[in-house]
């Protein structure tokens, strides 16, 4: 497993992040979801990221109870806010970053976060306001860091420029794989301007780019795709996308790898990017793809899948 510096931060975390949305705590049962996670750290992962929404704190409170017993340096936990915990409990202001961070640390059962990121930007909240609050949850100890996911460039510079005083980012959490780019244009180069490292989700394009998905076929009845989360993958469901996609098999067998194994290897080989956090509801499931960060492959073969992805990508 590489191990990579997370920013300008310090704080080295493994290529690979395992994640727990739609996952752990609520769609997979504590008995799987602990496999996954003694998986994660036997495939040399430290770095685990969650949210206080991902099952309104189920996901936090499964890693509370399955992290107990493990040395707390032996690991690096990521947690969120932003959106709604209840009617009243949603958004950045500093009385809400207080009384959040509290609470994922009781369900994490833990008296510190490495990580504590802005899920989203808060239009309601003064920056002014949410940069003091989250640099007193650094200052007081219970979290290392800060960062935040799917900020816009003017919003990251915005925070950029109150450092110092207020502790500075030095993450950035940004949708990103062969068929969603976007951040490429702006966001990953302000960040790297400024010691932030890109922590992306959905590499896999949610699965599509495992390859399990056949154009004009039903989607197999265990994936996503053939779930209550399908709508979140429409885009990426067409025929034009499905087909270009197989056609980076014959790039995967040459690589000696899977599908799913080179797409997410090309993320980890773009400028910019410390890790990718990946999900898993099998232990099997995380081990292949955990592997990816250890494949050393051609330079030549990941610039052809991305030109065989480029017509087709969605952003």
């Amino acid at each position: 497993m590489q191990y990579r510096q997370l920013g300008d931060s310090g704080i080295e975390v493994s290529a690979i992040c395992l994640g727990s949305w739609l996952t752990y705590g609520v769609g997979v049962d504590d008995s799987a979801g602990r496999a996954c996670v003694d998986a994660a750290f036997d495939a040399g992962i430290n770095f685990i990221d969650t949210a206080n929404v991902y099952g309104r704190g189920a996901a936090e409170e499964f890693l509370g109870r399955a992290l107990q017993g493990r040395a707390r340096d032996s690991y690096v936990l990521a947690t969120k806010l932003f959106f709604p915990m209840s009617d009243s409990d949603k958004g950045l202001s500093r009385a809400q970053v207080a009384k959040q961070i509290d609470a994922s640390l009781t369900r994490l059962q833990t008296d510190h976060v490495d990580l504590y990121q802005c899920h989203r930007y808060d239009p309601d909240t003064p920056l002014e306001e949410t940069m003091d609050a989250l640099s007193e949850v650094v200052r007081s100890g219970k979290a290392r860091a800060i960062g935040f996911s799917e900020w816009a460039p003017e919003q990251i510079e915005a925070a950029v420029a109150l450092a110092p005083p207020s502790v500075k980012f030095v993450s950035s959490q940004p949708q990103y794989s062969l068929l969603w780019r976007r951040p490429e244009a702006k966001v990953i180069p302000v960040s790297m301007a400024n010691g932030i490292g890109q922590i992306v989700w959905s590499p896999l394009a949610m699965g599509v780019l495992s390859g399990k998905y056949a154009p004009g076929a039903a989607p197999p009845p265990d994936s996503r795709a053939a779930g209550e989360d399908a709508h979140f993958m429409g885009r990426y469901l067409t025929d034009p996308v499905l087909e270009a996609v197989q056609r980076l098999t014959p790039l995967a067998d040459k690589a000696g790898c899977t599908m799913a194994q080179l797409a997410i290897a090309w993320v980890l080989a773009q400028p910019g990017i410390t890790s990718a956090i990946i999900g898993a509801s099998r232990p099997e499931q995380l081990k292949e793809t955990a592997a990816a960060a250890d494949l050393a492959i051609d330079p030549a073969l990941l610039a052809e899948a991305a030109a065989i992805l480029e017509g087709v990508r969605i952003s």
